[in-house]
């Protein structure tokens, strides 16, 4: 079997998990903020790479299951860590294809309300690439989930697809930079620092991804950054491994 057709049911069967990687606050170093990742258990295949199965889910519809349940489980983790005092912000995945699908709005809707989540504790995040390509449509749709408490996240952002100039009427929340600009030497940190400064002014919360040493941080700090992601604060993991973390700085 091929593993598009073997994606069908793979929720059902249990077989679709939600693992989380932490964001920290660049000033304070605590965490801020969790970004839920799907991840395929196969029961023979084992660990299935995303950059395999998600293509996948795309191209036979599974993307529409996984998606709502990731949306679900990120939700119910995020009552769940507030409910223990932990108000951490949770960000999720979210495909074009689903945002086209009509009925991605009353789910959103329905799983704010049943969560109890306050406004801005629910991130949806796009892809630059998913976002220029349809870019009228799909600012139109994001206005739209805004309206009612969500945080949209423009993910992969210096990847080559858009500028600053077209950020402008975008209904987003938050920016994630592309780890390939926080890792590349070559990159004028200065240049980056003042995009962060005018994407701040207008609100928009900035995450530098792929912070995988004591120098990159450095150089988000430098750039005044306003949360970190990478390898350096801890790779995607199940939810059992966050609990720990979060215990573990409390204690």
């Amino acid at each position: 079997m091929s593993i598009g057709s073997e994606l069908h049911g793979a929720v059902d069967r249990g077989e679709i998990l939600a693992w989380f990687q932490p964001q920290v606050d660049v000033e304070t170093g605590r965490i801020a903020a969790v970004e839920a990742l799907a991840r395929w258990q196969h029961p023979v295949r084992g660990m299935v790479s995303p950059l395999v199965f998600i293509p996948a889910a795309e191209d036979t519809g599974a993307i529409h299951e996984i998606g709502a349940f990731m949306l679900r489980e990120g939700c119910r983790h995020a009552a769940r860590w507030r409910d223990r005092g932990f108000k951490l912000d949770v960000s999720v995945n979210v495909s074009a294809i689903q945002l086209a699908k009509p009925g991605v709005f009353a789910q959103l809707h329905d799983l704010l309300d049943t969560f109890a989540l306050p406004e801005g504790v629910l991130t949806i995040e796009i892809t630059e690439s998913q976002l220029i390509a349809d870019l009228k449509d799909v600012a139109t749709r994001l206005a739209h989930l805004k309206s009612f408490g969500l945080g949209i996240a423009l993910d992969d952002f210096g990847t080559g697809y858009s500028s600053l100039a077209q950020l402008q009427d975008l209904p987003i929340t938050e920016l994630k930079i592309d780890r390939s600009l926080i890792q590349a030497q070559s990159v004028g940190g200065e240049l980056i620092a003042l995009a962060v400064a005018l994407l701040q002014e207008r609100g928009v919360r900035v995450v530098a991804e792929g912070v995988e040493t004591e120098e990159q941080l450095e150089r988000v700090r430098h750039m005044r950054c306003d949360r970190a992601q990478g390898y350096l604060f801890g790779r995607p993991m199940p939810v059992g491994k966050v609990d720990e973390m979060l215990d573990h700085a409390l204690a």
